[in-house]
């Protein structure tokens, strides 16, 4: 039975290039412009969900997880909107760039060198953030297992990834890292990718039910990502638990 999802592999090459998590132009400029979609996505949907109040900080006292939180570019505008935030990643380095990054700007995060299996953490989570993670993992059904633990009944879990097909391969890898250069070479395997009817089987083991799937599209010509109905490359998933 396995009982670790870290790929010792993914976490040396995402460690290497810690240090540019917070650089727009750097390593990590393609997820620097992914980010405003996924944040009012998650937020949209935490507020619709959980009924809250639509104000400055809509997200107080929701407790989320963000696993895989690298650099801590999604923790800290969850912290910012006034959620709890707690961040793991199995790279050390990662953890030490966002403890750094987030007291340099005043913000409580709990931050955690750990993979989901190994959280040692007593309390449930109202909503867990799997973004761009479930590519990277060892053991795809063991890692959503352990993630599915750490969240309360009637939670959300976010999960988004590339969707394993032609297009995928073509936009995703051979497109973002060998034509436009957006991606260090290397950093997808196109076998690791995962369809959504196959994510919601797998979610289904575990008490996660599929609330929503949309595709996220990205323009050219605006140089901007968007919610689009197309999901052959990336697409973001709501779970709510059972």
């Amino acid at each position: 039975m396995k009982n670790n999802t870290i790929n010792k592999k993914e976490i040396e090459k995402f460690s290497k290039i810690a240090k540019e998590w917070w650089d727009p132009n750097g390593k990590f400029k393609p997820l620097h412009k992914f980010n405003p979609i996924r944040i009012s996505y998650i937020k949209e949907n935490i507020i619709k969900t959980f009924k809250l109040d639509q104000r400055k900080t809509p997200l107080r006292n929701i407790k989320i997880l963000d696993i895989g939180c690298g650099g801590g570019l999604l923790s800290e505008p969850m912290c910012r909107l006034g959620a709890e935030v707690t961040g793991i990643d199995a790279s050390n380095k990662n953890i030490e760039v966002a403890k750094l990054h987030a007291k340099k700007n005043n913000l409580k995060i709990n931050y955690i060198c750990s993979s989901p299996e190994k959280l040692k953490i007593t309390r449930k989570f109202d909503v867990i953030l799997n973004m761009e993670i479930v590519e990277h993992v060892e053991d795809v059904n063991f890692f959503l297992k352990s993630c599915s633990k750490l969240l309360r009944t009637n939670g959300v879990m976010f999960v988004a990834t590339l969707n394993k097909t032609f297009k995928s391969y073509v936009f995703a890898i051979v497109g973002a890292e060998y034509v436009l250069r957006w991606l260090p070479i290397g950093t997808h395997e196109w076998e690791k990718f995962v369809k959504p009817d196959d994510l919601i089987s797998i979610q289904k083991e575990n008490n996660l039910l599929v609330d929503k799937v949309d595709g996220m599209k990205f323009n050219i010509l605006t140089d901007q990502w968007s919610v689009s109905e197309d999901k052959s490359v990336n697409y973001i998933a709501k779970f709510i638990k059972n």
